[in-house]
């Protein structure tokens, strides 16, 4: 996985070189051919074969996904769908008095802005969490290939049944989970989605998208430091012992952690 993340990070400097094109609302896109190295970053586009991943190359962008990027609000029409290397999204529900929460995460095993009727609204917003890089598709062109079924079709039926299944944790952890469990999970899942233990964070952040206090999760990080699970420094926090995290998380992990292995495991069969 550390080639991956060497590889794309090769690509986009090679690509700044050429002068990225910048546009006036949406991420910078890079000018570098897209290779199959660089698109098999994001999972869904590695478990196509390499016939049907070229088919895509006349329409895939790489693009670059800077941390506070906001890829489309909610009611937005979906443009494009964003399929990330080493950038993690996190989709967000905002209410009208500007309180929001986090609703799913996606990184490199997914897709962002899965639109899959043409009248189709976005149902949340998606912003760049983490950044780094991925690979864009103009979501009408998606659709058409959707339709034609085949292998793409069915990877997107098994990520939107994954996706799924997050959503379902995230809505019944909000409920019955204790603050030390939701922010395990939330760690957790953004340990799952990155080649690093370290996780770039503000607790302003981890306690926005969790719906929390600030003061809740400062009790609740230093507790977990206390008991050697994480090292919290200013903007940072490092991951030492994970299986420690996972029994803090219990259920509010396992359970959509799941959802993804089943996925994972049909995409290899």
């Amino acid at each position: 996985m550390q080639n991956l993340q060497t590889n794309a990070a090769t690509q986009a400097a090679s690509a700044n070189n050429q002068s990225a094109a910048r546009g006036a609302f949406g991420p910078a896109v890079l000018s570098a051919a897209v290779s199959v190295t660089g698109a098999q970053q994001n999972e869904l586009l590695r478990a196509l074969d390499r016939a049907d991943l070229e088919r895509l190359f006349a329409h895939l962008e790489l693009v670059v996904l800077p941390a506070g990027k906001k890829l489309f609000d909610c009611g937005d029409k979906i443009d494009y769908s964003y399929f990330p290397t080493n950038a993690i999204v996190s989709l967000m529900y905002v209410m009208e008095d500007g309180a929001s929460t986090e609703i799913a995460v996606v990184g490199r095993e997914g897709v962002v802005g899965l639109a899959l009727f043409e009248a189709e609204r976005a149902t949340c917003s998606a912003v760049v969490q983490i950044a780094g890089y991925g690979y864009r598709l103009h979501t009408s062109f998606l659709r058409e290939v959707f339709y034609e079924g085949g292998a793409l079709a069915q990877l997107l039926m098994r990520y939107n049944s994954a996706l799924f299944a997050q959503l379902a944790q995230n809505v019944v952890g909000g409920r019955h989970c204790t603050i030390e469990q939701k922010l395990c999970r939330w760690l957790l899942d953004r340990l799952d989605r990155s080649l690093s233990p370290d996780i770039k964070v503000t607790q302003d952040s981890m306690a926005n998208m969790l719906g929390v206090r600030r003061e809740s999760i400062t009790a609740t990080a230093c507790k977990l430091q206390d008991e050697g699970l994480i090292e919290y420094s200013r903007g940072k926090v490092t991951v030492l012992d994970r299986e420690g995290l996972e029994l803090s998380a219990g259920t509010c992990y396992r359970a959509a952690k799941a959802g993804y292995e089943q996925m994972q495991a049909q995409m290899h069969n």
